[in-house]
């Protein structure tokens, strides 16, 4: 089996894989005045990847080692073939795990499809427990609706569902009994996200930034547990607590080497290869995603370009690179 190597021996067993930039809600700390189509030059006349071009990049990268394929946005359940997606992805049987990072907003209606089509797991944005608060952070009254969706996932037979919360300072960090309880006799890996600078973000990451260190000091002091990362496994520190079913989760960015367990790559919806979520252009692969190229000149390219994949982001240094907002490759 090939695998994916950087110069720093790094392996790579994780693609999130961007569908879509559009979003249908206005987070505060992701786009605040909503979804604004990318008129630029370098987007001017592209639309995001179709179903064969998905079909072709998903197998180059299981060829190349990948276990685990994350389908992301702005919000990927905006697209109509969302169903078709997830199937092209199951096609691949060295994919091993399928997952969505989705806002939740149409789980109600449709996650027993995607589980029928071969979705292994759900991730879903909450960052409060507050209707009205959550309200005023996504823009949507939907706090209801999402949460008869995270009981529709576990209905359709996800074991478990792991909801993602950005920890934002003066708004949602004093609310961690609230969640604690909420996860206390249910399976859901709740997951505290830092607060990440982008280009249009700076101001809001100034005001509200807060690190996750908070959070694991007064998990550490009640009795929860680090528990060990699998290889294919997300970035998050997770921890368990005998009196709770759920888990939860930390996602530290600004820690100290939080860039040397790195095992995930990135394409945007447009096909292009991310190695960061902060930093370069991208490298194109679109060009090689038709049937009449060679699928080995895409996974070679796919290898090349691990050559400039950094040691770190160098956000603890106030480099927040390229990145205009988490909806450009999918947070």
């Amino acid at each position: 089996m090939e695998q994916l190597i950087d110069m720093f021996s790094r392996k790579f067993y994780y693609l999130r894989l961007s569908i879509t930039d559009v979003c249908n809600f206005r987070c505060t700390y992701c786009l605040p005045n909503g979804y604004q189509p990318d008129r630029s030059p370098s987007r001017e006349h592209k639309s995001f990847l179709t179903l064969p071009e998905i079909r072709r990049v998903s197998r180059a990268f299981a060829e190349l080692g990948t276990e685990k394929i994350r389908l992301t946005g702005g919000e990927p359940t905006m697209r109509r073939d969302f169903c078709d997606i997830i199937a092209t992805v199951h096609e691949n049987p060295q994919i091993k795990k399928i997952a969505v990072t989705t806002n939740g907003y149409r789980m109600e209606r449709e996650v027993a499809r995607w589980k029928e089509a071969g979705l292994t797991a759900v991730n879903v944005s909450v960052d409060s427990l507050d209707p009205r608060q959550f309200y005023a952070i996504t823009g949507q009254d939907k706090f209801f609706q999402i949460m008869r969706g995270i009981d529709a996932a576990f209905e359709a037979g996800f074991s478990t569902v792991k909801v993602n919360s950005v920890l934002m300072k003066n708004i949602n960090e004093t609310i961690l009994p609230a969640f604690l309880d909420w996860i206390k006799h249910r399976s859901i890996q709740l997951r505290f996200i830092e607060l990440m600078e982008t280009g249009e973000g700076s101001a809001t990451f100034q005001r509200h930034h807060l690190s996750g260190d908070v959070i694991r000091r007064r998990l550490l002091q009640q009795g929860w547990q680090p528990q060990q990362r699998a290889r294919s496994d997300g970035p998050a520190q997770v921890f368990r607590h005998a009196d709770y079913q759920g888990e939860i989760g930390l996602i530290m960015p600004y820690e100290k080497d939080f860039c040397q367990s790195c095992n995930r790559l990135r394409v945007s919806a447009i096909g292009n290869l991310h190695l960061c979520l902060f930093g370069e252009q991208g490298i194109p692969l679109r060009d090689l995603l038709s049937d009449d190229t060679s699928l080995n000149d895409l996974k070679l390219r796919i290898q090349g370009g691990l050559r400039h994949k950094r040691e770190t982001h160098f956000l603890h240094q106030g480099d927040s690179g390229i990145t205009s907002n988490l909806s450009f490759i999918g947070g």
